[in-house]
């Protein structure tokens, strides 16, 4: 516990950070409940089209993540976000030009780019910032400010539709740009060239040649994913419920005569955001495994309620239920693959890791289609909680980070939770 110095959160910092990521997916999202319309009023596009064009970005993002973070591992976190919100920037501007549809799918793909790198070198500057004992709170800190950009740029962009579309692309391109501003100010410390923590004196060798070495030779794929593979996977798991239940929770209850499915939408998101702000420490304080684990449970109990609900108060509660444990999963996950990669290296692991949940959201989105219409939509939750459970069962199975031999016990219990909670 004495082990390293306490550091204090550095909030000015911070503020920049988790400011610039805000105005950046402001900037990134308010084109989506706009591009439809522009497509059908400007190319007479169809159905196929517009959903090529709107969601397209999340290709580029799935491939660019990975990169994005070996890059800031290299070169500073500051560096790849700054660029990621400039390149956001520059695909706002580029909406203003009378793009025939190819070149509009070329700037959304431009656009997953930009995304990719302000997120993934973003989500590890948190982490190096951040004091041992808080960085899963602040990964989850982390999140809902993206979040929170998102739904501000979804209704600003809906609302100044009703003015002009030149008045979204103008707000697609000011918010990066402000982004590109708030993360120029955050001052970096001299001596990093963007390695994933400030260094402690027992992480000087991080620094060596031959580690260096290693990271260059080890940039291709295996081992840069190896401490990402398993809580990738159980996120990706995870990610089945957030897809099933944002598709179709309407459509469910609507079928059961219930209606008021965005009731239950809005209670998982205002849960989900509130549940990081007043509990986020848990994964720092029990250990990253547990929580995982029993969010994970608890995402699948609520997904079942939602399933069987026969009311809507019940449905409600579902919904709360859902968003309490799949709240705190990605956080917790998130911070095991930081605990399991080396430092030098956990940006790198951390942009793999969050490619996982675009790569569920691919995969779940068509699946719990054609689970809704072969089936019904009960089954569409059902797959979402046996997903859900198999990521419980997935976190509760990884072992102890890399190096952290401490004889205190079983993987499972309660001395490795502590080792890893504290593990760096």
């Amino acid at each position: 516990m004495t082990d390293h110095p306490a550091r204090a959160v550095p909030r000015p910092a911070l503020v920049g950070i988790f400011g610039g990521l805000f105005a950046g997916y402001l900037g990134l999202t308010a084109v989506i409940p706009v591009l439809p319309a522009f497509l059908r009023d400007r190319h007479a596009a169809g159905d196929l089209v517009v959903g090529l064009v709107v969601t397209v970005t999340a290709g580029t993002a799935l491939l660019v993540r990975p990169v994005a973070g070996a890059l800031a591992d290299r070169y500073g976190h500051r560096t790849v976000m700054l660029a990621g919100a400039l390149v956001a920037a520059l695909g706002g501007l580029l909406y203003f030009l009378p793009l025939a549809v190819p070149a509009l799918v070329a700037v959304r793909l431009l656009l997953g780019a930009g995304e990719a790198a302000l997120f993934t070198a973003g989500a590890v500057w948190t982490v190096a910032l951040a004091p041992h004992h808080r960085r899963g709170q602040l990964i989850g800190l982390y999140g809902v400010s993206m979040w929170g950009g998102i739904s501000a740029g979804t209704f600003l962009g809906a609302t100044l539709q009703q003015v002009s579309f030149t008045a979204v692309w103008a707000l697609a391109a000011a918010a990066p740009l402000l982004a590109a501003a708030l993360i120029a100010l955050v001052p970096v410390p001299h001596g990093e060239p963007g390695t994933a923590a400030p260094q402690e004196p027992g992480t000087a060798a991080q620094r060596e040649p031959g580690t260096a070495a290693q990271r260059r030779s080890g940039g291709g794929g295996g081992l840069l994913l190896r401490p990402a593979l398993l809580p990738g996977t159980a996120l990706a798991l995870g990610a089945a419920g957030y897809a099933g239940l944002a598709a179709f929770v309407v459509l469910h209850l609507d079928a059961r005569g219930i209606g008021s499915g965005v009731l239950v939408l809005s209670c998982f998101s205002a849960v989900y955001a509130g549940t990081r702000l007043v509990i986020g420490h848990l994964p720092d304080k029990l250990g990253p495994r547990r929580v995982a684990a029993w969010s994970a449970a608890g995402e699948a109990v609520g997904l079942t309620i939602v399933a069987l609900a026969p009311n809507l108060p019940v449905a409600v509660a579902g919904g709360v239920v859902t968003g309490v444990g799949f709240s705190l999963l990605h956080p917790s996950l998130a911070l095991m693959v930081m605990n399991r990669a080396e430092p030098t290296r956990q940006g790198a692991a951390i942009g793999a890791y969050t490619s996982f949940w675009d790569l569920g959201l691919a995969v779940w989105g068509p699946v719990t289609g054609l689970v809704a219409a072969t089936l019904d939509y009960p089954a569409v939750f059902g797959v979402g909680a046996a997903c859900a459970v198999a990521a419980a069962a997935m976190a509760a199975w990884i072992g102890r980070p890399a190096g952290g031999h401490g004889g205190t016990g079983s993987p499972g219990g309660p001395g490795s939770e502590r080792t890893e909670a504290r593990a760096a």
